[in-house]
C-alpha cells in the first residue's frame, strides 16, 4: 500500500527558459501534484511539453521560475544524493567494464570502492540479468543489456527516488517490451518512488500506479489517470479489457488536446 505523504511534491511550479535571440519560453505553467512514497508515476504528453523539465527540477539541476519542488518535505534547492537518474541512452563510461560503470557513482564521490561495494554492485547485476557480464566491455552488450547496466548502476547508491527519461526509446519493440517487464520486477523487489516519462500509452499503462498526463507547451497537468491493474503485471495483463479501455482513453485524450492545440 502507498504511503500517504508526499514523497516529492510541485507547489504551482512555473518555469520559464531564455532563448538565444533574448525570448522567453515558458516550458511549465502552475503545475501542482504529490508523489507518494514508492509510487509509480509516469508522464505522458506531447513533445516539447516539459516532461524532461519536470526530472530536472525533482533532481535539482535546475530551479523554478515560480513555485516550489519538494522533496520528502523540504524545498529542492540543489541535486540530491537520494536521488538516481536513467536517461535515454545508458551513457556507461566505454573503457570501464560493466561492474566498474555500476560501482562508479561510489568510486566519483568517495574516491573509493569497498569489497562490500562490489558485491552489492554483483548483486545488483545478478538483480537485472547480467551477473555474466560484470566483465564486460558496454560495446560487447546489445543496447537492451547496456540499459540494463544503466540501471543497476542508478540503484547502487540506493536512492530513494528513481528518475527514468525515456529509458527505452532506442530500443527496438521487442527488446522495450522485455525492458518493461524486467523494469517492474526490480521495482517489486527493491521498491522506489520511480518517475517515468514515455511517449508510449502501451508501456505507461503497463508500469504505472498512476498517469499524469500533460498539455502541450507551457505545460500543465491536463488530467491524471489512476491504474487499477492488479499487480504483479504480466504479457496477460496487455490483453485484459480495462488495460486497453484505459490506454484507448489516454490516447483519445492526447490526440483531442493536440487537436485542439
Amino acid at each position: 500500500m502507498l504511503d500517504t505523504a508526499p514523497t516529492i511534491s510541485f507547489d504551482r511550479v512555473s518555469r520559464s527558459f531564455a532563448t538565444t535571440d533574448g525570448r522567453e519560453v515558458r516550458a511549465l505553467q502552475d503545475v501542482s501534484f504529490n508523489i507518494a512514497r514508492n509510487e509509480f508515476l509516469v508522464v505522458v504528453g506531447p513533445s516539447g511539453c516539459g516532461k524532461s523539465t519536470l526530472l530536472r527540477l525533482i533532481a535539482g539541476l535546475i530551479a523554478p521560475t515560480d513555485g516550489r519542488v519538494s522533496v520528502s518535505g523540504l524545498p529542492v534547492v540543489e541535486p540530491l544524493d537520494n536521488i538516481g537518474i536513467v536517461f535515454q541512452r545508458p551513457t556507461l563510461l566505454p573503457w570501464l567494464d560493466i561492474l566498474s560503470n555500476v560501482t562508479f557513482p561510489k568510486r566519483h564521490k568517495y574516491g573509493r570502492v569497498s569489497d562490500q561495494d562490489r558485491q552489492f554492485a554483483r548483486n545488483l547485476l545478478q538483480l537485472v540479468g547480467l551477473s555474466d557480464f560484470a566483465g564486460s566491455r558496454p560495446d560487447e552488450l546489445s543496447g537492451g543489456m547496456q540499459q540494463r547496466a544503466a540501471i543497476a548502476r542508478a540503484l547502487f547508491l540506493d536512492p530513494e527516488i528513481l528518475l527514468m527519461d525515456e529509458p527505452f526509446s532506442s530500443l527496438d519493440a521487442l527488446s522495450r517490451d522485455e525492458m518493461a517487464f524486467e523494469l517492474l520486477q526490480i521495482w517489486s523487489k527493491r521498491p522506489k518512488t520511480v518517475v517515468f516519462i514515455t511517449h508510449s500509452i502501451t508501456e505507461a499503462v503497463l508500469l504505472a500506479d498512476r498517469v499524469m498526463v500533460m498539455s502541450a507547451r507551457p505545460g500543465t497537468i491536463a488530467e491524471e489517470v489512476p491504474i487499477p491493474l492488479a499487480r504483479p503485471r504480466s504479457m496477460d495483463t496487455l490483453t485484459e479489457p480495462l488495460f486497453n479501455e484505459i490506454a484507448a482513453s489516454i490516447r483519445n485524450s492526447i490526440f483531442r488536446r493536440s487537436r485542439a492545440a
